[in-house]
């Protein structure tokens, strides 16, 4: 897998910085426009949502959901 890459970000009207590898990266891509918003919007409502999680990953956790998703797969795996 690539190495990390910085990316910064507002979110709720702060700027921060995340580190994800290029593929999460494209993949937060892809996610954002099947969902017809943007990255900062899907990275927003992932952090909204993610309680103690580290949003970086918190971000991972939700490419992996979204592909197990798209695989027909359950949580119980």
């Amino acid at each position: 897998m690539s190495g990390q890459r910085k990316r910064s970000l507002s979110i709720a009207g702060h700027r921060t910085s995340i580190s994800l590898e290029e593929p999460f990266w494209e993949a937060l891509r892809r996610i954002a426009t099947a969902r017809e918003i943007s990255v900062a919007a899907l990275v927003a409502e992932t952090d909204l949502g993610r309680g103690d999680t580290n949003l970086s990953s918190a971000l991972r956790l939700l490419v992996l959901a979204h592909y197990r998703a798209l695989a027909g797969e359950t949580d119980a795996g």
